[in-house]
């Protein structure tokens, strides 16, 4: 029985159709993923040169404006630019450093108060503290008063209970040497 090689049981594939599919598929991957970002820089650099080309240039302001603060919000926006920043006011500007001189000490007097009424309240504390100790070691004082006298109380007590089992061993002896014996029975009178 002969195999014919030709007719291979189900479909045939081609190596380099496979080849061709998986580059296929790996090329639609990359451009899955960098596709955006490339497209969002693209147009982000069309964009810049869409403005560079259509700006029109300015005379450059001669004055540094982030030294001076700006004297009034309207008055800076019915300007159509900031370059009115250069005009130095010295009216204006003795009263607004003024104000902020003024602000800048009151702010300073007000944290000072806030810093002593806190230290006040922080003395208190501890001026209440110092009584709570003083009280407790008062009452701790007492209480070791009162245990070094049940000390000595239970010192003496038993002091006194061994005198008293000596005294009992000693008539207990006695009393056996006349003949007393344990369970009631009366003594014998030897003499």
């Amino acid at each position: 029985m002969a195999i014919n090689n030709n007719n291979r049981g189900g479909g045939s594939c081609n190596p380099a159709v496979v080849k061709i599919g998986i580059t296929f598929l790996g090329l639609c991957l990359v451009g899955y993923l960098l596709g955006p970002p490339l497209y969002w820089h693209l147009l982000e650099g069309l964009a810049a040169v869409r403005r560079s080309s259509s700006a029109v240039s300015c005379p450059a302001c001669n004055c540094d404006c982030d030294s001076q603060p700006l004297l009034s919000i309207p008055q800076a926006l019915s300007n159509g630019s900031f370059t009115d920043c250069a005009k130095h006011d010295p009216e204006v500007n003795g009263d607004t450093e003024k104000n902020f001189v003024e602000l800048l000490s009151e702010e300073l007097k007000l944290r000072e108060a806030e810093a002593l009424e806190s230290q006040k309240r922080a003395d208190m504390a501890l001026l209440e503290a110092k009584k709570l100790t003083s009280q407790y070691q008062k009452e701790a004082d007492k209480c070791n008063s009162g245990m070094e006298t049940c000390e000595e109380a239970r010192e003496k007590a038993e002091a006194a209970l061994l005198a008293q089992k000596q005294q009992s061993e000693m008539w207990e002896l006695r009393a056996r040497q006349k003949g007393w014996k344990d369970g009631g029975a009366k003594p014998v009178n030897t003499a």
